[in-house]
């Protein structure tokens, strides 16, 4: 079953600076961060690091997991531990109004 959140009423764009932790190798792991502000039901798109991200990581996903907390996963698929470069990243917040429909646009 689909279904359509509603309208965008804001759309943000976000510069935060993190400090991602050790990504194991050949894992996937969420990390999450404290960001003041994010609501559960936002949408989280265009996560990036600023600065040039570590060689061999992947920024996989980002969702936000609880009131002003953003979860990050981060992909490793090398032979060794790698961390995801520290440092400001960026992203756009998309708000919908919540209203729910059966998915028909």
């Amino acid at each position: 079953m689909s279904y359509v959140l509603g309208n965008i009423v804001t759309a943000s764009v976000v510069v935060v600076s993190l400090t991602p932790a050790q990504t194991d190798d050949v894992t996937s792991v969420e990390q999450t961060f404290t960001v003041n502000g994010l609501r559960v039901g936002d949408v989280i798109s265009g996560i990036s690091s600023v600065a040039a991200q570590t060689a061999g990581i992947v920024v996989a996903s980002a969702r936000v997991t609880a009131a002003n907390t953003l979860g990050i996963t981060f992909s490793n698929p090398t032979a060794g531990d790698l961390t995801a470069v520290a440092g400001d990243y960026q992203f756009i917040v998309s708000r919908p109004d919540s209203v729910k429909s059966d998915g028909n646009i």
